[in-house]
């Protein structure tokens, strides 16, 4: 897939039934039925613990794969300025929802359609204080694009904040082949989500269980880290295609080659998930 093929609906479209893209807006359709105050507030913590701020008043964010518009709803209560856009359809609508449920009147909030990798796009957008954009790169089908676009973003003295999935190798091609399963035919769907939620769900439970903990209180403790649902971001993760990958060092050198300073990292280790980072372009002096 080329850097630029990613930016129009009707690409969108052909992606998903070619088998070549994951509904992600149907699944955050669903995540909004079980979004509430907690979740929202849950959000706002992770947002400024990460970023090492109280507030975010007067500051320009992008939330570059708004999603569900969750942090994009977190950043504009924090005090934010805030442009979101998505290149799903169904993700721009969940986000515009929930503009409409909490900020219908605010100019504060634009809401947008568009693609990471469409330079045009972003060239018209300018640049931000703050980039956001957690589990989103790695989902387009040309990342290092992706990333390279998403720092070009970032305004002098300004941050990104990125998470990109974990590199495990041969773990991650077998994960992909997951993947490629559960997005190719609905028979592939039924039969991952089959195998893969029992899997994921019996693990932790045995898991909590040895340490005679509840699991009940792991799927609570889930949603406090940012507000997110496990049932969704499993279901995320079985299906997310497209899928790339990176380890740490390899974003890190990308990033300073770029002009910017990590400010924070944050791994999973040997782990599947996403590697998080922080950095900073250097002010104008």
């Amino acid at each position: 897939m080329s850097a630029t093929s990613s930016s129009t609906p009707a690409d969108h479209g052909r992606e998903i039934a070619a088998g070549e893209r994951f509904r992600f807006g149907d699944n955050w359709a669903a995540f909004l039925e079980v979004l509430d105050d907690a979740r929202i507030e849950a959000a706002e913590r992770s947002l400024i613990e990460r970023l090492g701020r109280a507030r975010l008043d007067g500051v320009r964010v992008v939330d570059a794969g708004s999603g569900s518009g969750l942090f994009s709803l977190a950043a504009h209560r924090l005090g934010a300025d805030v442009t979101s856009f998505d290149f799903d359809p169904q993700s721009v609508a969940c986000t515009t929802e929930l503009r409409r449920r909490y900020a219908i009147d605010s100019p504060r909030w634009r809401v947008l359609q568009g693609s990471v990798l469409d330079p045009a796009f972003i060239g018209g957008l300018g640049t931000f204080d703050l980039v956001y954009s957690w589990g989103v790169l790695h989902h387009t089908g040309a990342m290092w694009d992706a990333i390279d676009r998403a720092t070009s973003m970032v305004a002098p003295g300004g941050q990104l904040f990125i998470a990109i999935y974990n590199d495990q190798g041969r773990t991650s091609q077998a994960w992909l082949r997951v993947k490629q399963a559960y997005c190719g035919s609905t028979v592939g769907r039924a039969a991952v989500l089959g195998a893969f939620v029992p899997y994921f769900v019996g693990r932790a439970a045995a898991a909590d269980l040895v340490r005679g903990k509840s699991p009940l209180e792991r799927h609570r403790a889930y949603r406090q880290r940012r507000g997110m649902s496990m049932m969704h971001d499993i279901v995320d993760w079985l299906g997310g295609l497209p899928f790339e990958v990176a380890s740490p060092g390899a974003i890190v050198d990308f990033l300073r080659a770029r002009g910017l300073v990590i400010e924070r990292l944050i791994t999973v280790g040997g782990a599947h998930g996403c590697n998080e980072f922080v950095a900073r372009r250097a002010p104008v002096r």
